[in-house]
């Protein structure tokens, strides 16, 4: 073969494997993650998991048309802000956001990287989207618990220890911005009730153990569905258990079905759902035109041996409507 012909397929060869390596390059699609968790939580990875399942079976798999940017430990706007930044620095294609602090930070800093949120309480009262069925702008995603669940977590807790009359609610400020929609209606229905209900933050897990021990008798206590709880949840059950105060858990974790009771949505369950979701996005569907999903499967666990210990006898009617009794 001549040498003309031969530099002319070498050089046709090259241009090939260039078109094929821009082909590769443009399906590649990246999202960012800004998780409220930390990255060695056996709940988190398991959140992971769930969604990468569910994105193989759409045809999104990590290495070969997708890439995915973790940040974790979103607690506070303080943090959100940080990692947010270094998210939006990576020209995600979508941020999939746990939490309203790193919703809020990211609203502030872009308005064009679709954003989809989860475990996020009234979106349209914290300015996030205009409507639910209508979000606008550049963000939607999965709504929390509704402001409801106050008044909800407060008559479970006195149906299973009904001796209770002073009750603290339990809450991180930083992480939880939106606490005051639930403790309000927890607070409207305590007083209906007779029973006496403190709003009691906390910045710190060193908080925990001056609130439980100066709760005095017929007390009890209600700590909220927010990532600080979450991420202190073993100390809130222990110090519960020792300074033997029947509680209620908003959050999800393991450590919660050690203690008395918990009630909160199927946390894992909307994760899978956002799949669907970032699939859209990725394939360029616009995050205004997707309406924000209301939740629709909710956890509720009783811990028979919690309630030994605390000397509570469990109504019947109350193991029987749980969706698990831990014996």
């Amino acid at each position: 073969m001549k040498r003309r012909a031969v530099v002319t397929l070498i050089g046709a060869a090259a241009a090939w494997a260039l078109a094929v390596r821009a082909q590769r390059s443009d399906r590649l699609r990246r999202i960012g993650w800004l998780e409220q968790g930390h990255a060695n939580d056996p709940i988190i990875q398991a959140r992971i998991a769930a969604v990468m399942r569910e994105l193989e079976q759409l045809g999104w798999v990590v290495g070969r048309n997708l890439q995915i940017d973790y940040r974790y430990g979103v607690t506070s706007f303080e943090m959100a802000k940080q990692l947010g930044a270094e998210l939006l620095n990576l020209s995600p294609n979508v941020i999939l956001c746990a939490g309203s602090p790193g919703v809020k930070t990211l609203q502030q800093a872009t308005s064009t990287v679709p954003i989809i949120f989860i475990l996020v309480a009234e979106p349209v009262d914290q300015g996030f989207v205009q409507s639910l069925s209508h979000p606008g702008g550049n963000i939607t995603g999965f709504a929390y618990l509704e402001r409801t669940i106050g008044a909800t977590w407060l008559a479970l807790l006195t149906e299973i220890a009904p001796g209770v009359k002073h009750v603290a609610f339990v809450f991180s400020p930083k992480a939880a911005p939106y606490a005051h929609f639930y403790y309000e209606t927890a607070q409207t229905a305590a007083g209906k009730m007779g029973v006496q209900l403190d709003i009691k933050p906390v910045n710190e897990p060193g908080d925990f153990e001056p609130i439980l021990a100066q709760i005095g008798p017929n007390g009890g206590a209600i700590f909220n569905a927010d990532a600080f709880i979450d991420n202190n949840l073993r100390a809130a059950v222990d110090l519960s258990e020792r300074y033997r105060v029947p509680a209620i858990y908003g959050g999800g974790g393991s450590a919660a079905k050690s203690g008395l009771i918990t009630y909160n949505l199927d946390i894992l369950a909307q994760f899978r759902q956002t799949a669907p979701y970032l699939d859209r996005i990725l394939k360029g569907e616009n995050p205004a035109d997707l309406p924000v999903q209301q939740p629709t499967k909710f956890q509720y666990v009783i811990n028979l041996k919690a309630a030994k210990t605390l000397g509570l006898a469990v109504p019947l009617t109350m193991q029987m409507t749980a969706d698990e009794v831990i014996e």
